[in-house]
């Protein structure tokens, strides 16, 4: 007959499982330490904004809004803020560079995420990467001694003259499909009053633009002078090369974000690796990269060193819309200025007109980082 024996078991109390107070302490303190620094980093962007809207209010309440418009260009030590100037060489700059930095941007992220194996890839996209570590004010010198006289000097007027053509026909393709959807809406999807209003000003939107756009590219042709010391296409390449490696690194990144489920689905259909890259990853790995080319917009736009250096003007400029010309982006216009401060506290609103042009830079961007996120949510495939 064996001895059985009773085990006591101990149970915890509940003084036993409350934290030590020595340690609920320090996670306050730590709680704290956080808010503050998150407070701080909200206080800060406040006051920067802060600042620009208080100044900038000074310049929207005392410059004549007749003066903001149809000068002859921007001269703001005179008194002419003629703002359509540096807006129109911003979007000009801007737009070049996205010509550049799209397509190269996208085929680098289309080849390291579907084309490259792993040795080449180990190498290369550190090597892009590269690129975007390379210090703008390098690039901007580099785009005014050799950009400017060497690829764009040597364009000539036929030269311009046929990628305006190719520029129009791609625009063109494109809005022929997507006013194929509307009217194919228009004519059997729906009786709502404000989806036919939408879709026939949609075509109309892209007919007018198209106008506008052989307009424009017809005048410039017609005025065709290279500038050699520098111009806004110069600034444009500059800034595209600068942008490319932040194209091509979110857009790889959206990209190797996709299935490989779905990748193997279209090859076991039979389909080629360029017709999986084409129809399946790229549509999937949509919103990733209409946000990619968003935020190199923002970028492009808010790039100052190489339009300061490359744009071919200095603290003034004359109104243009030829991209061969030197001209004066909003933020080339705000360092120029504010490189002689001292000076332009006594010129009128001159100082003030720093900040509504930095106000009018940060709505900008603002609005397009809200577009961004809204497009990218709605969009936004979840697997």
């Amino acid at each position: 007959m064996t001895d059985t024996s009773v085990v006591h078991q101990e149970f915890l109390t509940v003084d036993q499982l409350q934290i030590a107070p020595s340690r609920r302490h320090r996670e306050v303190v730590i709680r704290y330490i956080l808010l503050v620094t998150a407070l701080v980093s909200v206080l800060v962007s406040t006051l920067i904004v802060w600042s620009l809207v208080r100044e900038a209010w000074t310049f929207i309440t005392g410059v004549v809004w007749a003066d903001t418009w149809g000068q002859p260009g921007w001269f703001p030590r005179r008194g002419l803020y003629d703002i359509p100037t540096i807006v129109v060489a911003s979007l000009i700059v801007t737009g070049i560079a996205m010509v550049v930095a799209g397509p190269l941007g996208l085929g680098a992220a289309v080849y390291l995420s579907e084309y490259a194996n792993r040795r080449v890839r180990s190498w290369l996209k550190p090597a892009l990467e590269i690129l975007a570590g390379i210090p703008s004010v390098v690039l901007g010198f580099f785009a005014l001694t050799w950009i400017a006289p060497n690829i764009v000097g040597r364009i000539g007027k036929t030269t311009f003259l046929v990628l305006g053509a190719v520029i129009l026909i791609g625009y063109a393709a494109i809005s022929a499909v997507i006013a194929r959807s509307k009217i194919k809406q228009y004519r059997e999807g729906t009786t709502d009053p404000s989806a036919r209003i939408g879709a026939v000003a949609s075509i109309a939107t892209l007919v007018v633009v198209f106008a506008l756009a052989l307009a424009w590219i017809l005048n410039v042709w017609l005025e065709f002078a290279p500038n050699n010391a520098g111009s806004l296409t110069a600034a444009g390449i500059g800034v595209g090369i600068l942008t490319i490696p932040l194209v091509a690194s979110i857009s790889e990144d959206a990209m190797a974000a996709v299935p490989d489920s779905l990748r193997q689905a279209s090859a076991g259909l039979g389909a080629r690796k360029r017709t999986t890259a084409t129809t399946v990853v790229l549509p999937a790995a949509i919103s990733g990269i209409v946000a990619a080319f968003i935020v190199a917009v923002s970028r492009a736009i808010g790039e100052t060193m190489v339009v300061f250096m490359a744009a071919g003007a200095a603290d003034a400029a004359r109104w243009t819309d030829n991209p061969f010309e030197g001209g004066l982006t909003m933020t080339a216009a705000m360092a120029s200025l504010a490189s002689g401060t001292d000076s332009v506290v006594g010129e009128g609103l001159t100082f003030q007109s720093l900040y509504f042009v930095g106000l009018l830079l940060f709505l900008t961007t603002l609005s397009l980082n809200i577009i961004a996120s809204r497009f990218v949510a709605k969009v936004r495939e979840v697997y």
